[in-house]
């Protein structure tokens, strides 16, 4: 009992609970399926917010701590070990967050096999739970492939016209870079003898310093590691599966894949990367910060050749994501710090695009973006939020986008480890392109003439329900925009210990 009642236990299965209850509802009560479903969401948001006022921000270490031995088989000890930290806290909340909004999307959008898609998307909220809060790397790597799953059958399902290739491919890329981190995970428990983060953290200086395991491995451990966070994030050249997963995904499943899938890689790189193997960090960093300069101008420039509406919104986050890799691996505070709020960011200004698009797209079924025009006439509300998630995504100051992506550049420009100013003066260019395209969106579909569909159909506004949907993100994109400093103070000491450890 003690073990099920611990919070960060409960906060990451109790959506199974729902799915228990869902399980023995009639496939054809679908109203009272999605209820269920958006009831159990709701809890888990709850209890994440129980979680969130336990948590202590001036304390850098791990808090709230569920470890119990798991697997004790020929001398090892695999535990089953929750914890959360600020570099994982913000991400948890966000999880917590997007979810219900996802699902609400999802009322009239999904109608078929209702009962199968509430499975999936609470079962993916539980995965997406233990990868931000295990703290053992067997469990870690148990979690992280969980996710694949329901991400998998969300797609190939109730996905677009290609939804079945988009889904193979979205798994296939995922699995060939987790089975690199798998031997890694391996030959790192033979060599340390635990799984178990903080003891590997403890042991490693010493095995580095013997020699037991050369520079050169480390930094194989570090590519096989980077493998698999590398294409989640996804970086450039691994990001080919991006666009045909958002683009057949459902409204919902392009919303929590951008919003929190995605984060999944970028906090790879932060919680073992950078934390496992510190000298090989440091010698990866301009290469890495590389690799994502080239992800952000690329990303920005292949979305302004796009003509549909959602493949440009995911080709967005190559660019946006490489923002956070750049800020990552400044591996200063600024950078860091910055690179973990622009992982937030990006889930609420993505986010609420993606919700915005799957609204219009319900009522339309196109997402040409030249058939549209004169939008802004006809759904004045819809227009608006749309140009606020726009403004958002591209920085404009006064929304979030801006506090995350000048925060990375500060810190790019100063970085020792990257070694050169230029990563992030090239950098600033993606914030321009951001503009262009973003604006060449805004204005063919929402200004000038009326387009096709505007002249064929008559178009309804947002409902209360659609409003209610995408309103609470809006309130966020202000709130870190206005006045980010309460996020920053959360980061803060979490980020110093990581820095600290470090040969910077």
């Amino acid at each position: 009992m003690e073990f099920l009642l611990q919070p960060l236990t409960l906060l990451t299965f109790l959506p199974l609970l729902g799915v228990l209850v869902i399980l023995f509802i009639n496939s054809e009560q679908k109203t009272a399926i999605r209820w269920t479903a958006m009831v159990t969401s709701l809890l888990t948001l709850v209890v994440s917010l129980w979680v969130f006022s336990m948590f202590k921000a001036s304390n850098p270490d791990l808090q709230l701590e569920a470890k119990y031995p798991w697997i004790q088989v020929a001398g090892w000890n695999i535990y089953y070990y929750l914890a959360a930290d600020g570099l994982s806290i913000l991400l948890v909340m966000l999880t917590a967050f997007l979810t219900p909004i996802s699902i609400l999307s999802t009322w009239k959008a999904v109608d078929d096999r209702v009962k199968d898609f509430m499975i999936f998307f609470l079962l993916l909220e539980v995965g997406m739970m233990g990868v931000f809060l295990a703290q053992d790397l067997f469990l870690f790597y148990i979690f992280w492939e969980f996710t694949l799953v329901p991400m998998y059958f969300l797609i190939g399902i109730w996905g677009g016209p290609r939804r079945v290739y988009a889904a193979v491919k979205f798994f296939l890329y995922t699995m060939a870079g987790s089975i690199l981190m798998l031997l890694a995970i391996i030959f790192l428990g033979i060599k340390a003898n635990t799984f178990n983060l903080p003891d590997l953290l403890v042991r490693l200086p010493d095995i580095y310093a013997n020699g037991t395991i050369p520079a050169a491995t480390q930094m194989l451990l570090f590519i096989a590691f980077a493998a698999a966070f590398a294409i989640k994030v996804p970086m450039w050249p691994l990001h080919s599966w991006l666009p045909d997963a958002h683009v057949e995904a459902p409204t919902a499943g392009s919303v929590i894949l951008a919003g929190v899938l995605l984060k999944m890689g970028t906090y790879g790189f932060l919680r073992f990367n950078m934390q496992l193997f510190p000298d090989a960090t440091v010698k990866a960093a301009p290469v890495i910060a590389l690799l994502a300069t080239i992800g952000i101008i690329y990303g920005a420039a292949v979305s302004y050749a796009q003509s549909d509406v959602k493949k440009l919104v995911a080709y967005s986050s190559v660019s946006h994501l490489g923002f956070v890799m750049l800020g990552l691996f400044a591996l200063n505070a600024e950078g860091v710090s910055g690179a973990i709020l622009q992982m937030v960011n990006h889930g609420l200004s993505t986010g609420a695009l993606f919700l915005l698009i799957g609204m219009i797209y319900e009522q339309t079924h196109t997402r040409e973006i030249k058939v549209y025009g004169g939008l802004w006439k006809i759904t004045p509300i819809f227009g608006t939020l749309m140009l606020i998630a726009s403004l958002s995504s591209m920085g404009l100051p006064g929304l979030n986008g801006f506090v995350g992506e000048f925060t990375i550049l500060l810190g790019a420009f100063g970085s020792k480890a990257i070694g050169s100013p230029w990563y992030a003066g090239l950098s600033a260019l993606g914030v321009i392109m951001a503009a262009v395209y973003i604006l060449y969106m805004f204005q063919k579909v929402f200004l000038g003439p009326a387009g096709e569909i505007t002249h064929h159909h008559e178009l309804k506004d947002l409902n209360w329900r659609e409003i209610i949907t995408v309103l609470p993100l809006v309130v966020f994109m202000f709130w870190i925009g206005l006045y980010p400093k309460p996020f920053f103070d959360i980061l803060a000491p979490a980020v110093e210990k990581l820095l600290s450890a470090l040969p910077l």
